[in-house]
This record gives structure tokens, C-alpha cells and sequence, in this order.
């Protein structure tokens, strides 16, 4: 690799790890004596998520425990090697496990629809169910800043909901936190990095051909405002973090029936939320 690529390595190392660093800590995501599973799919996510992970863990002194996951899920053409001979020659402790979801989804889905629930519902389940056999108490996730807005969008347009992906997550049964420490990072930066690396990328052919999933549409629809106004982007996620109950429509989160216009002899209720009435 010449000096000019170095540098570009370098500065996208430098600012994944920054990223990263900085959503860990904001999030209390990794602390010492964590067993991390990293759900390694042969994707750039996967890949970038695992290696500046690995960084991290040097630099503390390997004060939690780091452990990829592959999930072979059976799909045609799908090809290990590569994988296989990257962990080994980075020292990374891992596990391949076959499990045939493929066949499953493809019986149970009508041909042009879109596979992506039905297949990351049993993947999240072979996952939850691996890491508590082996007793990791974390489980690590690849995806970043682009994926968290647009699965805001995608909920408001297509199933009226104010929902995303949050960088740390308690499942529903209590027994796994799920966290994604690529939460401030860009793609196009993880997109880079990974092509500089030479990670030997396995695609995903089991979607790769569903040319017209929404999830598409709504990144394009990001990508084309942000080219007039590159913070778009970035004004999207801190949205996320930014939420006023008040301002939305909400009655499970703003108790509307109580506001009272403020005057002399009242004490003042304007736009208090439940919580903080029930305090009172």
C-alpha cells in the first residue's frame, strides 16, 4: 500500500476509533470484565466493527473479553475461507456455526417479497440463544449512524411509529444487552476503511437481488437531501437524541387533560409530563 492510501487508512482509522470510543462511553456500552460477542456476517459492518473493537481492546488491555460470531445460514454461494483465514491470522477466537434458514425463508416468504424480517427474526433468535449457552453478556452489532436514521424513516413512512435502532439495548426477556458502538460512525467512512483493509467480504445473496426494498428508497431519499445540506444526516441522529414529548402527540408520554394555563392563585401545571406529576 503506498504512503497516500496509509494516510487515508490512518485518518479513517483514526476517526472510527474516535466515533466508536465516544458512543461506548456515552452509553456505558463495554466495561471491564465484558464478554463481547461481535456478530461478525462477512459484511464491511461486521468487519470494521470487529477491528476497531480489537483496537480498543488493546489499547485497555484486553480488560474485556472480545469473541466473534459467524452465522452460517446456508444461503447459495456462500463461502467462508476467506473469513476463516482473516480470523486466524488476527488471533480473533471464533465460532461458524451452520444453521439453514435459508430454505426457511425462502419456503415461507412469496417469491418478490421481501425476506429481511423473516430472516433477521431467526437470526436474532440462533444469536440470543448462542450467547447464553456461552455466557456473553454482551452482544455487539455492526450497524452505524445510517442505519439508525433510516430506520426512523422507515417507521414513520411505513409504519407510523417515532422509532429506531438505540446504540444499547435490554431485549425484551431481560437476558441479553444488545449494543452497537458504530452508532456515530458514517457508512461511506466504514465503507472506505473496509475497502483500504481488504476485507474478504461475503455477500448477502439471499437479498442482494430485491432491488426495490424500502429500506433502498428511503437511503436515497436521505442521500439526495443531503447533497444539498450535508447535515441532514447528522441533524437526523441528533433528533434521536433530542426528543420534546411536549411538541408530538403522544398521550402515553404527555399528559394533555392536565394542562392548566398559569395564574395567581394556581400553582403552575403547564406542560408537565405524567412522570413528573406523579412526583408531585
Amino acid at each position: 500500500m503506498d504512503t497516500i492510501l496509509n494516510k487515508q487508512l490512518e485518518k479513517l482509522e483514526k476517526k472510527l476509533l474516535h466515533y466508536t470510543g465516544k458512543a461506548i462511553a456515552d452509553y456505558k456500552m463495554i466495561e471491564s470484565r465484558d464478554r463481547v460477542m461481535v456478530c461478525l456476517s462477512g459484511g464491511k459492518d461486521s468487519y470494521t466493527l470487529l477491528t476497531i473493537l480489537r483496537h480498543l481492546q488493546q489499547r485497555t488491555h484486553h480488560k474485556f473479553e472480545l469473541f466473534a460470531f459467524t452465522l452460517d445460514q446456508a444461503q447459495p454461494g456462500w463461502d467462508d475461507t476467506g473469513l476463516r483465514a482473516w480470523l486466524t491470522g488476527k488471533q480473533i477466537p471464533f465460532e461458524i456455526l451452520k444453521e439453514d434458514t435459508y430454505s426457511i425463508v425462502t419456503d415461507k416468504i412469496p417469491e418478490g417479497k421481501t425476506y429481511c424480517s423473516l430472516c433477521s427474526r431467526l437470526r436474532r433468535g440462533i444469536i440470543y440463544n448462542y450467547a447464553k449457552r456461552h455466557g456473553f453478556n454482551k452482544i455487539a452489532l455492526g450497524h452505524h449512524r445510517d442505519d439508525l436514521i433510516t430506520t426512523l424513516l422507515m417507521s414513520i413512512l411505513y409504519n407510523g411509529e417515532i422509532k429506531s435502532m438505540p446504540p444499547k439495548l435490554l431485549t425484551d426477556d431481560k437476558q441479553h444487552i444488545v449494543i452497537r458502538p458504530l452508532a456515530y460512525c458514517q457508512e461511506q467512512d466504514i465503507a472506505s476503511f473496509a475497502q483500504l483493509m481488504g476485507f474478504p467480504i461475503i455477500p448477502c445473496n439471499l437479498c442482494g437481488n430485491q432491488e426495490n426494498l424500502a429500506r433502498k428508497r428511503v437511503k436515497q431519499l436521505v442521500y439526495n437531501l443531503a447533497e444539498q445540506n450535508p447535515k441532514v444526516p447528522s441533524n437526523i441522529l441528533h433528533a434521536l437524541q433530542n426528543i420534546k414529548p411536549s411538541q408530538l402527540m403522544d398521550k402515553q408520554h404527555w399528559n394533555f387533560n392536565e394542562l392548566e394555563i398559569e395564574n395567581e392563585e394556581q400553582p403552575v401545571k403547564f406542560y408537565k409530563s405524567k412522570e413528573k406529576i406523579a412526583t408531585e
